[in-house]
């Protein structure tokens, strides 16, 4: 099974893991029988989707303390009338902010990523969801699937231009921030290459990981840190505004003046 299988197994013997579901996990083989996505990962993961009226293990919503966390599926169908859209529909409404105050989504494939490595696979994904993240508030938005480390500014509906792989942000103080940490480690090795944009507040490809700390219903912080370098001082760290109970100032700086 290998180590990280052990403490997998360990682990989820006596607790439920947060788990978005993962390409590592899709398991769809039909050359040797194995014709349905992720049947591996449902039965070996617990997840709480039937307590929040979700139709599949693979998208669910769950409370940790003051935060409400949103998993969804990046390789499930979520276009318009799907399970997961439907789902989703009805789940963003009934969020109480007074009761949890952080709107949390988790996703694998990042919407906001500037990576040459699965440059815009989020992009569909986006172009749907993001006016409701933009619309509900959501603080903020963390994924994985690129092997490397990446904070975007408040930003929505980046315009992208094909061809040579500009952008142009718009600075949205109501949009969620996006983080990518993929960095916890793999096979293949990180993710280098491509410029860095201007809706990129930081990004840097090492191998890390990344604490969020709530600390009251108006402010949050997330510190990212990198694994070989044994500082205890954060090498990336943001102090994180709530999107419902914001106060006048901007929880990032203004990059677009």
């Amino acid at each position: 099974m290998g180590y990280m299988g052990e403490i997998y197994r360990e682990k989820c013997s006596i607790s439920t893991l947060d788990l978005d579901c993962r390409n590592h996990e899709l398991d769809f083989v039909p050359e040797i029988g194995e014709s349905k996505p992720f049947v591996p990962y449902k039965h070996r993961f617990s997840t709480p989707y039937r307590e929040s009226q979700s139709t599949s293990p693979l998208w669910y919503s769950i409370k940790r303390a003051s935060a409400y966390i949103i998993v969804m599926s990046s390789y499930s169908a979520f276009g318009k009338y799907t399970p997961q859209w439907k789902w989703l529909t009805n789940e963003l409404p009934k969020v109480n902010r007074s009761e949890t105050p952080w709107l949390i989504v988790l996703m694998h494939c990042p919407m906001y990523s500037s990576y040459v490595h699965h440059y815009m696979e989020g992009e569909t994904m986006r172009v749907i969801y993001e006016p409701w993240f933009v619309k509900y508030k959501v603080d903020v938005v963390f994924a994985g699937h690129v092997h490397a480390y990446e904070r975007s500014e408040r930003v929505s509906n980046v315009a992208y231009n094909i061809i040579n792989g500009s952008c142009s942000p718009v600075k949205d103080e109501s949009a969620p921030v996006y983080i990518t940490i993929g960095d916890g480690g793999n096979q293949e090795g990180l993710a280098t290459e491509m410029t860095q944009p201007r809706y990129s507040a930081y990004r840097e490809a090492s191998f890390g990981h990344g604490i969020l700390d709530i600390k009251n219903r108006t402010h949050a912080y997330f510190g990212w840190n990198r694994n070989h370098d044994k500082f205890a001082i954060e090498a990336d760290s943001v102090w994180l505004l709530n999107r419902y109970w914001k106060l006048e100032e901007s929880s990032v700086a203004y990059f677009m003046k």
